[in-house]
């Protein structure tokens, strides 16, 4: 029997079975419960979940992959991912999860910024509807190639029929059972994502099995731990900044600053910050050193053969029994799965709330508009699965999507969710130019001077946006009294 193939499909059946569970329990869901899970969420699933859907089958295919492939230099991404994570949940959660309720109960974030500053323009929903639905399609697909990689590593068949397989089981659980089934599955799949990556390093340094040699040599490489921390500190000073310029990117991150907003309490958000940093620590920590294994043990193996992204799924048959091998590897598959959940919802929601109800029919009622946002879902889908068929294989067709729809983000919306929280004078108009902005330079510094010049996209995308967000709202009028008293209001001592 194959073990691995029953232990992926013990995992698929208890997601479908979330999906379907909430479904027939929640019938007369609203827009509302469908998009933001009705504020319910606690803090433990707020946290996981939002960690899960943060960190992709990147996290266990495409950056240990690329680290593999070009070196260690490679690991300040994953330290600027760290140090994102930690500053978005100190600075942005519990403000953002006030000022959205503070703003008309907002629940996407095209909604809140339009709300921020009462008014009844549509443009900046619009345009960031429009920025969701590109960037989001674009994520969604890193998360087919990666999904596809796994499946077909297993069941021995052809990339694109194990994509459509990928893609149906994605699509049930979100399509029925909206934002609560995709917050329960991120957070189990949050949970054996975590457990996956410390298991690999730990196996390899606790034992010499199944290699009684395999202890020596980690030890043996490159010399000691001193060697790794100099062979990282000895990156250039443009892969430093690239890679810290990562973590950037969480302040407009959409799929996860909807998690701020759908916390039962803003006095949750200290529990959740402490148990998402120490994930996120320990799981990027996990995969640097992964990598770092994967280098010496199987490195030339996959980088000949053009598979460095495959490092992580090399280790774990090397070092576990099929059956374990198969749950570990169900990580990868819940990496990409809690990732494009996330995002099928959000790109789904803002269409819906942003663009279909206040555009198309005003009068959609709460039905209406959540079965609409369901067929977007499939849309978006079968968009991203198109643009994962025409990509290359392998970890930096993963990281190159990944990076592209992560600077989009960042440009976008970064400087514009920190502003509209902190800044009590900022304006519509200097959020809705720093969002235009933002995107405009990402796209065309991506187009054309990203590959001369070295320097990621997002750097130039979100300096740019802050600027101009800053210069159109200083010569533009004060906002009125009603502004004012929402930001008031979000930064007040009252008891949460």
């Amino acid at each position: 029997m194959n073990f691995e193939l029953l232990a992926l499909i013990l995992y698929f059946a208890a997601m479908l079975s979330i999906g379907v569970f909430l479904f027939f329990k929640s019938k007369s869901t609203s827009d509302k419960d469908y998009f933001l899970g009705g504020r319910s969420m606690g803090p433990w699933v707020t946290a996981m979940s939002a960690q899960a859907s943060d960190m992709s089958a990147w996290l266990l295919m495409g950056l240990p992959g690329s680290i593999l492939a070009f070196g260690l230099g490679q690991a300040w991404i994953g330290i600027g991912l760290a140090i994102g994570t930690a500053l978005n949940w100190i600075l942005i959660a519990r403000r953002l999860r006030r000022f959205s309720q503070a703003a008309n109960d907002a629940i996407t974030l095209p909604q809140y910024l339009s709300n921020r500053f009462l008014t009844k323009s549509k443009t900046l929903q619009v345009v960031c509807a429009i920025v969701f639905l590109v960037c989001f399609t674009v994520y969604v697909a890193s998360a087919f190639v990666a999904g596809a990689g796994v499946f077909s590593s297993i069941f021995s068949v052809d990339k694109s029929i194990a994509m459509l397989i990928f893609a149906a089981i994605l699509i049930i659980y979100t399509f029925l059972g909206g934002y609560k089934a995709v917050c329960l599955t991120d957070f189990f799949q949050g949970i054996l994502m975590l457990i996956a990556v410390l298991a690999v390093p730990i196996i390899i340094v606790l034992t010499k099995s199944p290699d009684p040699a395999l202890l020596d040599q980690v030890i043996e490489y490159e010399g000691t731990s001193y060697e790794f921390v100099k062979n990282v500190f000895a990156a250039s000073p443009k892969e430093i900044a690239n890679g810290l310029a990562w973590g950037l990117g969480y302040f407009g991150m959409p799929h996860i600053l909807v998690r701020f907003m759908s916390i039962k309490k803003p006095s949750m958000v200290r529990k959740s910050a402490i148990v998402a940093i120490a994930w996120v620590v320990l799981s990027l920590g996990a995969v640097i050193v992964i990598a770092y294994f994967g280098r010496m043990l199987v490195g030339e193996k996959l980088i000949t053969a053009g598979a460095q992204s495959m490092v992580f799924i090399e280790l774990s048959r090397m070092l576990f029994p099929s059956f374990i091998a198969g749950i570990l590897l169900s990580a990868i598959i819940a990496a990409s799965m809690s990732t494009a959940d996330s995002q099928l919802l959000v790109a789904s929601s803002s269409f819906t709330s942003d663009i279909y109800k206040p555009l198309i029919r005003k009068n959609a009622s709460d039905k209406e508009t959540l079965w609409v946002g369901r067929v977007v879902v499939l849309i978006v889908a079968v968009v991203a699965y198109f643009i994962a068929s025409s990509k290359g294989d392998g970890a930096q067709a993963i990281m190159n999507l990944v990076e592209n729809a992560w600077a989009g983000f960042g440009s976008a919306f970064g400087p514009v969710v920190i502003l509209s929280l902190f800044w009590r004078r900022f304006t519509y108009k200097g959020a809705l130019a720093g969002v235009i902005s933002g995107a405009l330079v990402d796209v065309l510094w991506l187009a054309f001077l990203s590959g001369p010049t070295g320097i990621y996209e997002l750097i130039p995308g979100f300096i740019v946006s802050m600027i101009v967000c800053i210069a159109v709202t200083l010569t533009d009028k004060a906002p009125s009294d009603e502004i004012t008293a929402i930001f008031d209001a979000a930064t007040s001592d009252i008891e949460d």
